[in-house]
This record gives C-alpha cells, sequence and structure tokens, in this order.
C-alpha cells in the first residue's frame, strides 16, 4: 500500500503545470537540436545542459528527459529524410525509414520511432 502512494505522489509532482512545461520546453528544445546531422542525445543534453542550472532539481529532471527524448525523435528524422544517422539507434531508421521516404510516404515513416522498431507491432 505504501508503494501505491509514493508512485502518486510521484504523478502528482510531475503532473504539475510548471513541470509539464518545463517538459514540453525540453522535447520543443531537443527536437530542434537534435534534427541537426551528427548530434545525438547525449551531445544535445550536452549542449542545453546549462538552461536547466537556474530551475528546481525536479523540474530539471523532467526537462533534461524531455531532451533526451525531443533529441532522439530529432534523430530519426534527419535518418529517415537524409539517411545521415544522429545517432546510433537512428541507423536502423535509416535502412527502412529512408526507403518509405523515397517513395513518398516520408510521413508514416515518421510515425515510427527506433525503439518501436525493437517491438513487436499489431
Amino acid at each position: 500500500m505504501e508503494l501505491a502512494q509514493y508512485i502518486l505522489l510521484g504523478f502528482q509532482s510531475a503532473l504539475q503545470p510548471e513541470n509539464l512545461a518545463y517538459c514540453f520546453l525540453g522535447v520543443l528544445l531537443g527536437t530542434l537540436i537534435g534534427v541537426l546531422p551528427g548530434i545525438g542525445p547525449v551531445a544535445t543534453i550536452s549542449i542545453l545542459l546549462p538552461i536547466t542550472f537556474k530551475i528546481t532539481p525536479m523540474a530539471a529532471i523532467i526537462m533534461l528527459a524531455g531532451i533526451y527524448y525531443g533529441a532522439q525523435y530529432g534523430g530519426s528524422t534527419t535518418s529517415i529524410l537524409l539517411n545521415i544517422p544522429g545517432e546510433a539507434t537512428a541507423v536502423i531508421t535509416c535502412l527502412d525509414g529512408y526507403q518509405m521516404a523515397r517513395q513518398g510516404r516520408a510521413g508514416p515513416a515518421s510515425a515510427w520511432r527506433p525503439s518501436a522498431l525493437l517491438l513487436p507491432g499489431p
């Protein structure tokens, strides 16, 4: 029972409007930087780390998680459209995503995530 209380406390803290705003900002900035070819999630976090120095620790961790996820998404964009993987996880996306983009199906190819390729589909 105590575990459920801690989980609810975590959701209550993470779903505060301020923390959601920092998450959205992190995903937006991470996607903008991560779309640059050759810059992966680790480099994106390194570049954007100083903007988390003046906010609360919880908001900073949430924002860094958003930056990481946004950079992963940005890396898949360059691997699908340009066939240039920004990090190791986008190499697999280059194989199928770029071929789909050449056939005019870049939209459906962008809906797939690099981690989703490892999971069984519906």
